[in-house]
């Protein structure tokens, strides 16, 4: 729970930040090409690149002393950061890494960098708990179906959750359902009477 306060503690003062800094127009950088006529995808790369060069000075300073590579993938607005030792940036169930693609996002739009949101995976942690989280929603669902009875998830963020939803609407005799608020928000899965 504290660290859960501090990182909003730190994301809210960020942003106020940020705000102040727009309001007296003092952003770090500028995306206004006066006058040049740029397609929008090579726009969205060069704001991508950006985004990615933020990202890197971000996390090398809360790892203080590590080197970051950082590659991206431009269809999918993806970046994936590689390191030794960024457990910090990852944050205890990737709490940390959430909170800094939430603040990556905020500058990209605040800075009309890119549109849509970047996905951010430190030393493949998101894909790593993709599969595991699939995986034990699969279990999951099976047990539904088979005890005919609704099932809980862990509490999730959006991204897992819809990852699983949307997995698990392959199957005809089970149905999803998120429930709660942040941080507590769910799926409970409910097996589809008659459907056996």
């Amino acid at each position: 729970m504290i660290e859960d306060k501090s990182i909003e503690e730190a994301i809210d003062s960020y942003v106020e930040s940020l705000e102040e800094e727009q309001k007296n127009n003092k952003l770090i950088e500028d995306n206004h090409k006066g006058g040049q006529e740029i397609s929008d995808d090579i726009e969205e790369i060069n704001g991508l690149e950006k985004i990615k060069n933020i990202l890197k000075k971000s996390i090398e300073l809360i790892c203080l002393g590590e080197k970051v590579k950082i590659s991206t993938d431009s269809r999918k607005l993806e970046l994936s950061v590689h390191g030794e030792d960024l457990g910090i940036a990852i944050g205890r169930d990737g709490r940390n890494m959430q909170a800094l693609e939430y603040i990556i996002n905020l500058i990209g739009k605040r800075k009309n960098l890119i549109d849509g949101n970047v996905v951010i995976d430190i030393k493949n942690y998101r894909k790593k708990r993709i599969e595991k989280i699939k995986k034990t929603a699969l279990i999951k669902a099976k047990k539904a179906i088979s005890e005919g009875r609704k099932i809980t998830l862990e509490p999730m963020c959006s991204y897992e959750r819809k990852v699983i939803h949307k997995m698990l609407a392959g199957f005809e005799n089970i149905r999803t359902r998120s429930i709660h608020e942040e941080p507590n928000r769910r799926i409970i899965i409910y097996p589809i009477k008659g459907s056996e």
